[in-house]
């Protein structure tokens, strides 16, 4: 198959066309400078010149194949709203061009904004009023078409080479002298290894029916305090609960995904795909030690 993948040379987007081309798929991955592009060809695949907010290289680029992965998207926590809104005009586009073609379309969303202290499922679908509507503008083409599927990403997609959240606290627990969590540190996070999560976007582009919601989980949630000790041991450094409202002093803004609790079930995703996640988890993943070899100070 000919697969068109946003966000190819990043973190998890670098692993998704690694596992499409070692299945036989050919890759073409779009790329916004010249270093994304070179290490889009280096990876096996064909580079195509654009990014999310170029809506006709989006176009030209899905017009080519057989299949589209949507994983492109501006993290700038500082404007929220306006990179949710270049993500849905970018997935519309996305449909629009695929429309009455029954070809794949696998959309990235994610597990924040669900409702905290429960488990969340994929039978459970977004607010309308969340800011990001990646999930509606896709699913509003199963009926266009499209063989739409969401697969959502926990906060923590971690491996070698993770830029995400957790190495963010790790900085955090140097600057600060101390490796701190919300309140007790019991809110959990789901997390899933890039390698896994890759596997399962190979899966849903072959086989995933329209209209499916898919979890990408390897840890159901991991309390945060855990998470907080770890990198503590591996820092020397005391580790210690901050009260919920001194959150956004001590983290900034990742003050509020550290202290979300929503913990995620993969069942559904495993029975529908047989998608099994084979990596270590978060904890293990933080013990091997090069989250704090690639991050020393």
């Amino acid at each position: 198959m000919r697969v068109f993948v946003t966000g190819a040379s990043g973190f998890i987007g670098s692993a998704v066309v690694s596992e499409l081309i070692e299945a036989g798929h050919q890759v073409l991955g779009l790329a916004r400078s010249e270093s994304s592009a070179q290490a889009v060809e280096a990876a096996g695949a064909r580079a195509h010149r654009g990014d999310i907010e170029n809506l006709e290289s989006l176009r030209t680029g899905a017009k080519s194949v057989d299949g589209v992965i949507h994983l492109a998207f501006n993290h700038d926590f500082t404007d929220y709203t306006g990179a949710a809104e270049t993500d849905r005009r970018a997935i519309e586009t996305l449909g629009e061009v695929l429309a009455a073609s029954d070809r794949p379309f696998v959309v990235t969303s994610g597990l924040a904004g669900f409702t905290p202290g429960r488990i969340v499922t994929e039978d459970d679908a977004v607010d309308h009023d969340s800011p990001r509507a990646s999930e509606h503008a896709a699913l509003a083409f199963t009926s266009r078409g499209v063989r739409v599927s969401v697969l959502r990403l926990p906060p923590s997609v971690h491996g070698e080479g993770d830029h995400g959240f957790v190495p963010r606290l790790i900085d955090i627990a140097r600057e600060k002298g101390v490796s701190a969590y919300p309140g007790d540190g019991s809110n959990r996070w789901p997390a899933v290894h890039r390698f896994d999560a890759a596997r399962l976007f190979r899966l849903a582009l072959e086989s995933a029916p329209a209209g499916a919601r898919l979890h990408a989980i390897g840890d159901e949630g991991v309390p945060v305090r855990e998470i907080a000790g770890t990198i503590g041991r591996h820092l020397a450094l005391p580790v210690t609960g901050i009260a919920p409202e001194k959150a956004f002093d001590h983290f900034g803004w990742l003050g509020a995904f550290f202290s979300i609790d929503v913990p995620a079930s993969t069942a559904l995703t495993r029975e529908l795909l047989g998608w099994q996640p084979t990596q270590p988890g978060l904890l293990d993943d933080l013990e091997q030690g090069h989250y704090f070899r690639d991050r020393a100070a």
